[in-house]
């Protein structure tokens, strides 16, 4: 053979083994070009592409048998003869290969040395024969029969679940796309609630807002009670005869929800947890339309919605208690500077009321004394009254009354004279000043008279009520065990105690099975022991609250008291460093709370 490549012949070689591919090449690059194909579909293109002289490939190649690829080339290119190379050792696998179309077939342990001449001499038209090759064909003819329903159903599988993976995507697709709906239309409910900070307005905004967005027939929000038993229905839109109070425990999917934190989900209803950091609020329900019916798919989107409500309810409720205790410090300073001007205002009336009492009863001696000595003289003949010794003094007072009033003259007619009159107006007198000295001694005293010390709260609660003398089936007591001290002037503190207790007896004067709570318990934060006085009387109209803490206001009427009683207690709880406050709804009674700190070195030492 030359050496110009352009005249030698054109082999391609389709093997997928690349280093078969490597050896092939180096043995026939001095006689042939050699061209490659690494699998059966590469090969049929480069065939057909480069019309080779030669076709040498191997039989088990991947995708199609190399006899199945021989039965496709000799369709493609009929004169270009074809040759197998092989390392088949099975049983008539030269005649199969033959009968296959093939014109030769070369095991690949032939000799390398004279692989190029045995190529050639296919080239030059040698061609191998077999016995009974109508036989080994018909055998190929089945075989690619039997290969070729197999691919069919292959490929008849293959668009199964091509269709069955176009469903699934389908509905993916729509899935997706509803999803997508969803979350926008919470991103745009979230937008809308987030900016609302007062609770009311926020729950019945939230419920038309989910309804609009959602598309949903209804919705209602339902909110736990401080007890975490009942349910109120605090916002609903388009709930026309919805329950506005229930029992968590008589409705199991709602108990199932608020207890394990889970969305219930039906066709027709979702029933979502609000859950603020495991604290359970409530739950939102919606409804959905008959034609838009709910599915598991939706409950991700559902859930981002609840825990957006929640926190928005959470939120109104954290502003809405910050409100309430900026005004109630607000208030206690306000009433904390009414008593102490008033306190100021009534030291001063006190100051000038001191000698009043005094004064009265000397101006009762005197008289008494001046209607004894008129008395006297008065039963005397007129010759003994000018010379007794008390004649002068009796001159001397009307010489008196005549420089301090010179028109006071008798009137015609006789005067009704007496002393009763004026003994009277001399008790009322001196009664007013001792009020108002006692009431300066409430005000003022408890500040004046302050004397801290270590109080076992438990016992002097016992023994105000032991000497309140109040029968013992009016009034129980919940007294925790171990409660630590707290530091205080016990007196006062008794006062306190024992001025509320009386309040709640007077409170019950019209009741008939009248009845007082009292209550100690350690604090949550255990910094402080809270005290209640409950009473199951008439309870306080919500526009007195914030009055009875005001100086000299009482509810109590011509039943008597000074209405400085609640103003005192403010005052000695505030100087311990404590809290006083009431809780009360008209029928059904007051209880007030003072909270008082436990004692410094105690804290410390827990």
């Amino acid at each position: 053979m030359t050496n110009d490549p352009r005249s030698q012949p054109k082999l391609l070689y389709i093997e997928d083994n690349a280093e078969s591919r490597a050896l092939v090449r180096r043995i026939l690059a001095h006689d042939f070009i050699v061209l490659e194909a690494n699998d059966p579909l590469n090969g049929l293109e480069l065939a057909v592409d480069t019309q080779p002289d030669l076709i040498l490939l191997d039989i088990n190649l991947p995708q199609m048998s190399g006899r199945e690829v021989a039965a496709r080339l000799r369709t493609l290119l009929p004169k270009t003869p074809l040759v197998a190379y092989s390392s088949d050792i099975s049983p008539q696998a030269r005649e199969r290969t033959l009968a296959a179309g093939f014109a030769g077939y070369l095991d690949k342990s032939i000799d390398i040395d004279t692989m190029a001449e045995a190529l050639l001499e296919f080239l030059g038209g040698k061609r191998e024969t077999i016995s009974n090759m109508t036989d080994y064909q018909q055998d190929f003819a089945s075989e690619l029969v039997e290969r070729l329903e197999g691919k069919i159903r292959e490929l008849t599988r293959a668009a199964d679940r091509n269709e069955f993976l176009n469903e699934q995507n389908r509905r993916m697709i729509i899935l997706l796309q509803r999803r997508h709906r969803l979350l926008e239309a919470g991103a745009r409910v979230g937008q809308i609630i987030t900016s609302i900070l007062d609770l009311s307005e926020l729950l019945n905004v939230t419920v038309q807002v989910i309804c609009e967005e959602y598309g949903f027939a209804n919705a209602t929000i339902f909110l736990l009670d401080t007890s975490n038993k009942w349910m109120e229905l605090k916002a609903g839109y388009k709930t026309n005869g919805a329950e506005t109070r229930l029992q968590v425990e008589n409705h199991t999917l709602i108990s199932q929800v608020i207890h394990q934190n889970t969305i219930h989900l039906s066709p027709n209803q979702a029933i979502l947890p609000l859950n603020v950091k495991e604290k359970p609020l409530g739950v939102l329900t919606v409804d959905s339309k008959t034609n838009e019916p709910l599915t598991e798919d939706d409950q991700a989107a559902f859930q981002t919605l609840a825990n957006q409500v929640a926190i928005a309810i959470n939120n109104a409720r954290l502003l809405r208690d910050l409100n309430n205790a900026n005004q109630e410090l607000l208030r206690n300073k306000t009433f904390q500077a009414i008593a102490t001007a008033t306190g100021e205002a009534i030291h001063w009336v006190g100051n000038k009321a001191a000698p009043i009492p005094s004064s009265a009863q000397r101006v009762r001696d005197d008289v008494l004394e001046m209607a004894a000595l008129f008395k006297t003289l008065l039963a005397l003949p007129d010759e003994k009254r000018r010379t007794h010794p008390g004649w002068l003094a009796a001159q001397d007072v009307f010489a008196t009354l005549e420089v301090k009033s010179p028109a006071f003259a008798l009137p015609a007619t006789p005067l009704a004279l007496g002393l009763e009159s004026t003994l009277e107006d001399l008790d009322i007198i001196e009664q007013s000043a001792k009020t108002i000295l006692n009431i300066k001694e409430d005000l003022i005293g408890p500040a004046r008279l302050r004397t801290e010390t270590e109080i076992d709260l438990t016992e002097l609660l016992q023994n105000t009520i032991f000497e309140m003398g109040l029968p013992e089936s009016a009034i129980s007591t919940q007294l925790a065990e171990n409660l630590p001290t707290i530091q205080g002037d016990a007196r006062q503190l008794g006062q306190v105690f024992n001025n509320l207790i009386k309040n709640a007896w007077e409170a019950m004067h019209t009741q008939h099975n009248p009845h007082i709570w009292v209550r100690a318990h350690l604090a949550e934060d255990k910094k402080s022991i809270v005290t209640e006085i409950q009473d199951n009387g008439p309870g306080i109209p919500p526009h007195l609250l914030e009055k009875i803490w005001v100086s000299f206001f009482t509810t109590k009427g011509n039943r008597g008291g000074t209405g400085l009683g609640l103003s005192a207690c403010m005052e000695i709880v505030n100087q311990a460093q404590g809290k006083i406050s009431v809780e009360s709804a008209p029928g059904n009674g007051a209880t007030f709370i003072v909270d008082l700190p436990i004692s410094a070195h105690k804290n410390a030492d827990a």
